[in-house]
């Protein structure tokens, strides 16, 4: 709830950022405490921004959940970079994610490295050790020594996302170097986006996990419906879309299973998110080399 007579209130936009993979999504549902972005152990799942709202008493964070960095192979790729590097150039902090479970900085991590240097002016940056319940106690020290060489001047917060260490303290750290500044957003609303929007990226997230390594970077997913009906709760449908006709099949699998438990997998997601049933109904089309086109990129909500 907020106090409106707190005349020091804080507000202000909180950029995450990091390589693919190392805990964005994960981080930001746990600090908001509910489901907002998709998580899968493939890495790009995160392909736009998204705002997560945490309001409290004292301040209102709003965490920017960018795409990771990565070397970029096609057009999405490009415009995935480009707009985790806005969101670092308009936000008021940044949060650099780097997976502790890495005894070295990965080569991408030096991405974000490099695009601070390049900044004419970038904001102040904390970073966050993530998965240490995955890193041996005895080397804990040695890996905040090693990461904090990537950005000397940053504070490191050594954190799982996952399991819940440490953030309080990142929350308060936060809170410190926001602006004082009136809310941005209403108490109640956690994202700017709509729900149709967030069960787009939870089927994505839930067909990459079905796939595993068979193709899960060629997936996008356009929905065609997303309604009530009633005391029955939401039907929800959508297409899936690959690149290749022979990449059909594999999504569809031997008498339709492999759909079938993406369909199931997904609903369950959607069905915790919205906090109603679901009639989740899903099918397959193919879209020629959809990631290097400008027209399906609009069509999919990669491009504005």
């Amino acid at each position: 709830m907020l106090n409106e007579n707190n005349k020091n209130y804080k507000a202000g936009f909180i950029a995450v950022m990091g390589r693919p993979n190392v805990g964005k999504s994960t981080l930001l549902n746990a600090l908001l405490g509910q489901t907002i972005a998709a998580v899968s152990s493939k890495p790009q799942t995160t392909r736009m921004q998204q705002y997560g709202i945490l309001t409290l008493e004292e301040a209102q964070l709003i965490f920017i959940d960018t795409p990771g960095l990565h070397r970029p192979h096609h057009k999405l790729g490009k415009y995935m970079n480009y707009d985790a590097q806005k969101a670092l150039e308009d936000a008021d902090l940044g949060i650099f994610i780097v997976d502790g479970t890495t005894p070295i900085p990965h080569e991408e991590d030096h991405l974000l490295v490099d695009l601070l240097r390049e900044l004419p002016a970038h904001p102040p940056m904390i970073m966050a050790l993530n998965k240490v319940d995955r890193i041996p106690q005895d080397e804990l020290e040695e890996r905040q020594r090693v990461y904090q060489q990537l950005i000397p001047q940053a504070e490191l917060i050594p954190i799982s996302a996952a399991r819940g260490d440490n953030l309080d303290k990142l929350k308060s750290t936060l809170i410190d170097l926001l602006p004082e500044a009136e809310p941005f957003f209403a108490a109640d609303q956690v994202t700017d986006i709509y729900e149709r929007d967030i069960a787009s990226d939870l089927i994505r997230a839930a067909a990459m996990l079905s796939l595993k390594d068979e193709l899960p970077h060629v997936i996008a997913v356009r929905m065609d419906e997303y309604t009530e009906r009633g005391d029955k709760g939401g039907y929800v449908a959508a297409t899936i879309f690959v690149e290749r006709e022979s990449q059909k099949p594999i999504v569809i699998g031997w008498k339709g299973k492999k759909i079938k438990r993406i369909g199931t997998m997904a609903r369950k997601e959607i069905e915790e998110m919205s906090g109603r049933k679901i009639f989740l109904k899903l099918r397959v089309k193919v879209r020629k080399n959809w990631r290097n086109d400008e027209n399906a990129l609009k069509l999919f909500g990669f491009k504005k």
